[in-house]
């Protein structure tokens, strides 16, 4: 039997090399600049004012960057209810016996995962038209007129609508992950759980999701900084309105940097998503970690 080769430190490090720097120029050499910035008052000229944590001050004072932010906590329940959940309960019945073509399967629902965000926000946004969207044209041809709403321009079901769209299209990316999760499970756990009469519903929420925990508090992690970044669907489909319903933070320092011109401000908003993006992912992972460590 051949003994196999281990690759040396320096074929591992030029493998891992372009990828380092790459992912250094685009996301970790960018955030330093946006905090560099975001000490200054600077409107992208020559010249630039340094104000220190004056932003910051006006940032925790600012009611449109945290109703920004409550809209997008509302984004974020929906979204990892409806795209977690549902790739649960997919992922579930794609390792039941019964079902057929599961590969088919498997590719339609993950299908959507590879489109860009921009075209699905089209897509949706001619759905909920409300001449001749197509929920609309299905309402009136049952004759159920009253159903009939203006999704995208109802400031009360705005975010709902914007949910369903991003859930709709991300609940393949999780169900390939919680699908693989769950295909590790020692087939002899799951047998002896059918032996004693627990199917369905009952296997689960009793077995499968109990022994799948970590993969799933690595899931609500993903979607809550995945969601959190949420800009181009909600930009395409409603552009932050009616008013400033479903304008999100991503989008707030979009407006701020690019429409009032205001780089420093945007700068520290930006600063800003990133740390209650890590704060939100810090309590969903102490929340797991102590409900694992109470069972």
């Amino acid at each position: 039997m051949k003994r196999q080769m281990q690759p040396s430190n320096k074929v591992l490090i030029g493998l891992l090399a372009p990828g380092i720097l790459l992912f250094t120029l685009c996301c970790i050499f960018p955030l330093f600049v946006a905090l560099y910035y975001s000490f200054f008052d600077w409107d992208g000229g020559y010249t630039k004012q340094l104000i220190g944590f004056s932003n910051y001050l006006e940032l925790l004072w600012d009611k449109a960057f945290w109703s920004a932010f409550k809209n997008n906590l509302l984004f974020i329940v929906y979204t990892v209810i409806g795209q977690i959940g549902i790739a649960f309960v997919i992922s579930m019945m794609l390792t039941s016996r019964t079902l057929k073509c599961k590969n088919l399967h498997r590719t339609v629902i993950f299908f959507p995962v590879i489109l860009s965000a921009v075209v699905v926000g089209f897509l949706w946004r001619m759905i909920y038209n409300n001449d001749y969207g197509l929920i609309n044209l299905f309402f009136r041809f049952i004759g159920h007129e009253e159903w009939i709403r203006p999704w995208l321009d109802d400031p009360d079901i705005v975010i709902n609508s914007l949910a369903i769209p991003k859930i709709w299209q991300f609940i393949g990316y999780y169900m390939v992950i919680l699908l693989a999760t769950i295909q590790s499970i020692d087939t002899s756990v799951l047998e002896v759980a059918e032996l004693d009469g627990c199917r369905g519903w009952q296997k689960a929420w009793y077995i499968v999701l109990p022994l799948i925990k970590d993969t799933v508090l690595v899931t609500v992690m993903l979607c809550i900084s995945g969601n959190m970044k949420t800009f181009d669907q909600i930009f395409v489909m409603t552009g932050g309105g009616p008013g400033t319903s479903s304008q999100v933070v991503a989008m707030y320092a979009y407006n701020v940097s690019m429409e009032r011109m205001r780089y420093g401000y945007g700068s520290a908003v930006a600063i800003g998503i990133l740390i209650l993006s890590l704060i939100l992912i810090g309590i969903s992972k102490t929340v797991g970690r102590r409900k694992k460590a109470d069972e």
